[in-house]
């Protein structure tokens, strides 16, 4: 009888341990897919933070084809859009577009835009200098700006890609953002002007 109760408890631990590990490895699975993605550029996610803009080359015999799409994620009542839906560039000119936002709630709301980029090959050659998703952006309740986006595209991008799409989903973070002061993000300070 000891003989099956020792049998009994040894499977017992390691099944525990079993499933210790498989927790485990949920929780470290969504950092070591971050990794993968920033090193090999697949699933189209872009640096969240700003890239160095040094005199590259221009290459003008090339001309790339970039389209911005805008959404925001379920619930988020902003209402979000770009104001450049599509541009050409060369690769390696300093392009700046746009970005127009609005909070229509009656509460104050902190939102983050994440970025993707398809084809996701592409996000490895979108270089942004300046970016609101670098930041988490607050609004007033009815206030409304505009929102400046600074990238080049490096003149490396293979010459099979001449399109690709920037999207920016927008989600509430009011819940875990740390300061709801507006004048604290350079962003919003811009106001629309009237009549647009």
């Amino acid at each position: 009888m000891t003989q099956k109760n020792n049998q009994n408890r040894n499977m017992v631990l390691k099944l525990v341990v079993i499933v210790i590990g498989m927790f485990g490895f949920g929780f470290a699975l969504v950092p070591l897919y971050d990794v993968f993605c920033d090193i090999t550029g697949i699933n189209g996610k872009t640096r969240n933070s700003a890239a160095a803009y040094e005199a590259v080359e221009i290459d003008e015999s090339r001309e790339i084809t970039v389209e911005f799409i805008t959404r925001t994620n379920t619930g988020m009542p902003w209402e979000f859009r770009a104001e450049t839906k599509r541009v050409k560039v060369h690769p390696g000119e300093l392009n700046t577009v746009s970005f127009y936002v609005r909070n229509p709630a009656s509460g104050n709301i902190v939102a983050q835009a994440i970025p993707s980029v398809s084809p996701g090959l592409a996000a490895l050659y979108l270089n942004k200098t300046e970016c609101f998703c670098f930041n988490q952006q607050p609004l007033s309740a009815g206030q409304e700006a505009y929102m400046p986006m600074q990238f080049y595209v490096d003149p490396q991008l293979p010459e099979d890609i001449h399109y690709f799409t920037v999207q920016y989903t927008l989600y509430d973070v009011t819940a875990r953002a740390d300061d709801l002061d507006t004048q604290a993000n350079p962003f919003m300070t811009q106001q629309p002007e009237s009549g647009k």
